[in-house]
């Protein structure tokens, strides 16, 4: 899989990008990265991608013309060869159903704004995936992406050292997780429940289930509308 990202602030993605499980998903070439500077699309002498608004108002937009450069260079002509995304608060919530559909790409190309937002002939005449991480605003779409990125290289067979660790998380089945218990058996009285030492499978994965319904309705009851066994 193939992911790149357009930004002002390229030098925060290399970090990331480099650690934990999205640098050994890149180390073992599961999934290449590329991050691109949008002012190197810029026409300006000063390389700026911003101006102020018409209609007047705070604070600076994105201009159309270093943006449709940029996706159209990065994409080989065309927006046609990556998904694009543009993270802005106006998007669809995200989700691990978006992840999963995201995931199933060949290759994303992700759009990470700034200032008051992008010039609107952007969302018109490219059509960008919209996608948002929440109701409430951030200084720019770097975090955003980041956690765009992170949720869906998961996803890639062979990233994850189990492929039934995906399968478990909060969310892929509609269900938040299952308490989980490791070494000491007791922790200041605090003691693992005896179903998870006594080696039957069939009982274990009986009370997790269990846990995931019960913690699900307690914290997350909209998550199991429609479900039988709610």
């Amino acid at each position: 899989m193939r992911i790149d990202v357009l930004t002002i602030f390229p030098e925060l993605f290399k970090p990331y990008l480099e650690t934990s499980i999205l640098g050994i998903a890149g180390t073992k070439g599961l999934v290449e990265f590329g991050i691109h500077d949008l002012r190197d699309y810029s026409e300006d002498k000063h390389r700026k991608v911003d101006d102020k608004p018409f209609g007047g108002g705070p604070g600076m937009v994105f201009t159309p013309g270093p943006v449709f450069k940029a996706v159209e260079s990065v994409s080989g002509g065309s927006a046609a060869g990556h998904r694009l995304v543009m993270m802005t608060p106006e998007g669809e919530t995200f989700s691990h159903r978006i992840a999963m559909e995201l995931a199933s790409e060949k290759a994303l190309l992700i759009l990470c704004g700034h200032y008051e937002g992008f010039d609107e002939r952007i969302r018109t005449g490219l059509k960008p995936r919209e996608i948002s991480i929440g109701d409430f605003v951030l200084t720019g779409g770097e975090i955003p992406a980041m956690a765009v990125i992170d949720a869906v290289v998961r996803l890639v067979p062979g990233v994850l050292g189990c492929a039934e660790s995906g399968k478990r998380d909060s969310f892929a089945r509609d269900l938040l997780g299952f308490p989980q218990y490791t070494r000491p058996r007791v922790f200041r009285g605090m003691e693992v429940p005896e179903v998870l030492l006594s080696g039957d499978h069939a009982k274990i994965e009986e009370w997790r289930e269990r846990m995931a319904l019960t913690r699900t309705a307690a914290r997350r009851a909209d998550l199991l509308k429609g479900r039988s066994d709610a």
